[in-house]
């Protein structure tokens, strides 16, 4: 825990913690949000109120690049004045929206979304040492795992008690005082000595190497297995009459996720980010033959898996934040985000078509070979690297000394 102390020790870590906690919570609530808002204050179906979430994920992957070249080039609260009032706005007038003007305008709300995933981890890569980079992200990833227990929880308590169009106002007010939050505390986005060294902007393909795309890929591939083992999670349940334990189970999952997050931060000597992921996925592989007809067993069958999540987006995040240039981290954190959008859209049709054709035991047989493929490609790009890094190291002393000699030779 001595690591803890020390990150939490450091200048405005605490504050930043307890912030972005908070300013998570309307990220995590939007989906439920627009679903129930199409599905049942619309009275519309699930298909109808699962094609304005596409339309807002397509948003949020396009949008998220570009948000985060707006705060490299331009600053934090420029950008947070920009996607404060956009998204306030957007969730005010939802409610007076028919299906197709929601449907049309769910892509700008998701453009406009305040980043506040991706303004965390570049606030942690700013505030916290390289040494204590795994212990502060292992936190944020505990803290992203209460505010999706918070958060959804709220949206569909709002819902059921009141109305989705007061969650949806609901929703305005937290996106307001979100971003005027942001926009107050204004978390440095760089460090200062990289505020001196960091300035110049460099094209695409001088940073976004192999083994950074490797590195989204696997996160995005993480998020995948995570979308899909939801949807498993509520057909499995479903089919056993159990649909009503679903909050419980989703709850152990992520108090399972949190405390692997909490032990992954301990490490002096983690497992690489694929090897992570790619347990993960492993574990899942059976999770659908031993559930059997009982909702704790399943839950059980889910903690080996689970707990591994945390570890494997906070080993994303520090890889990400240690690969970027400190100029671009905002455009690398911003396809970071792109790329876990994609693969939760990727996850969660993709598993409801093969359960709706097959069983729930094949959803999560899905989730976890797809897991493993993507694990499987990013351990061959790693190793690849690796060669060639040992190779250009090896070449380098011999260069040395004949360049070194040449002059001797004359």
């Amino acid at each position: 825990m001595q690591q803890y102390r020390r990150t939490l020790g450091l200048p405005g870590v605490r504050t930043l913690m307890i912030v972005m906690l908070f300013a998570r919570i309307p990220v995590s609530a939007a989906g439920i949000v627009l679903m129930l808002h199409v599905a049942v204050g619309m009275d519309l179906g699930y298909g109808q109120a699962g094609l304005v979430g596409a339309s807002a994920t397509v948003g949020i992957a396009v949008g998220s690049p570009i948000m985060g070249r707006v705060v490299d080039r331009y600053g934090l609260r420029r950008l947070l004045m920009i996607v404060t009032v956009g998204e306030t706005a957007f969730w005010a007038s939802a409610r007076f929206m028919n299906y197709g003007t929601l449907l049309a305008l769910a892509f700008f709300g998701g453009f406009l979304v305040i980043p506040a995933m991706s303004i965390g981890r570049q606030a942690i890569a700013a505030a916290v040492t390289a040494d204590l980079r795994r212990t502060a992200y292992s936190l944020d990833s505990v803290s992203t795992e209460l505010t999706f227990m918070i958060g959804p929880a709220a949206a569909v308590a709002l819902s059921t008690q009141l109305s989705t169009s007061w969650t949806l106002t609901a929703m305005a007010v937290a996106a307001f005082l979100s971003g005027t939050l942001l926009f107050v505390i204004n978390p440095k986005m760089r460090a200062d000595h990289e505020e001196v060294a960091g300035g110049r902007r460099l094209p695409l393909r001088e940073w976004l190497t192999p083994r950074l795309l490797g590195v989204l890929a696997v996160g995005a591939g993480a998020i995948f297995v995570l979308a899909s083992i939801d949807v498993a999670v509520v057909a499995a349940l479903r089919e056993t009459g159990q649909l009503e334990w679903t909050g419980l189970v989703i709850a152990i999952t992520c108090v399972a996720s949190a405390v692997g997050g909490v032990v992954y931060g301990t490490l002096r000597k983690p497992f690489e980010q694929f090897v992570l992921m790619g347990l993960m996925s492993l574990f899942i592989l059976p999770v659908g033959i031993a559930s059997g007809q009982w909702w704790w067993l399943l839950a059980l069958a889910l903690i080996p898996a689970t707990a591994l999540c945390a570890p494997t987006l906070a080993a994303t995040n520090e890889k990400v934040s240690s690969l970027a240039p400190a100029s671009m981290r905002g455009v690398a954190t911003g396809l970071q985000s792109s790329a876990f959008t994609l693969g939760a859209a990727a996850g969660t049709p993709l598993v409801g078509f093969v359960v709706d054709h097959g069983s729930p035991a094949w959803g999560f047989a899905v989730a976890g070979a797809g897991g493993l493929v993507v694990a499987g490609v990013a351990a061959a790009t790693w190793h690849f690297h690796e060669k060639v890094n040992v190779g250009s190291r090896q070449e380098e002393p011999s260069e040395l000394c004949l360049r070194s000699a040449g002059p001797g030779i004359d």
